[in-house]
């Protein structure tokens, strides 16, 4: 059996998401309305990572995920579900004109003062431009403040890079700065 997940953070990188659920596939893109994307989730490095936050008004484009339910604890884990982040198992989505019920990740508390790390950032931009999320979507991402990690060894770093140069890119300013990956 399997579950559908909608991603619109760092794990619509896909290398990202393989990294943690090796049986996920890309579904395709998809748009969760009445939601916002945002980075207040306070993640364990301290930094802002993304989150949905309820918004009549907009909706969020992402990537649509087919993976195993073999893989969900990993998920969960990497999330940090019960830890941070809330699984949604009913967000309404909508693919290619289809409506949809799939899994998802939600900040349990909220910080609006929280900014991503360059790196962090530079993952979900990536992956919006890898799924071809539209220009204005991930020109208003490269636009968001981020912070430099000072910390060179850190492991989620590391993993990011890596996600980041199986995908071609040369490094997170790459990403952020517009240069071709």
């Amino acid at each position: 059996m399997s579950f559908y997940y909608f991603a619109y953070g760092s794990n619509m990188l896909p290398a990202r998401l393989v990294a943690r659920c090796p049986s996920a596939q890309v579904f395709g893109r998809a748009a969760a309305p009445g939601w916002r994307v945002e980075f207040w989730k306070h993640g364990r490095d301290g930094s802002g990572k993304a989150t949905l936050i309820e918004d009549t008004a907009t909706q969020v484009p992402g990537v649509l995920y087919r993976i195993e339910d073999g893989d969900l604890a990993a998920l969960d884990r990497a999330e940090g579900a019960g830890f941070g982040y809330d699984r949604l198992d009913d967000l309404a989505i909508d693919a290619a004109g289809t409506a949809l019920r799939v899994a998802s990740y939600v900040a349990s508390h909220p910080e609006p003062d929280l900014l991503p790390f360059d790196w962090y950032l530079a993952l979900v931009v990536a992956g919006a431009e890898q799924a071809g999320l539209g220009a204005d979507h991930i020109a208003a991402l490269r636009r968001h403040d981020w912070q430099v990690d000072a910390f060179l060894a850190r492991a989620g770093r590391q993993e990011g890079l890596r996600a980041l140069t199986a995908h071609g890119w040369a490094d997170a300013a790459a990403v952020l700065q517009g240069q071709a990956g």
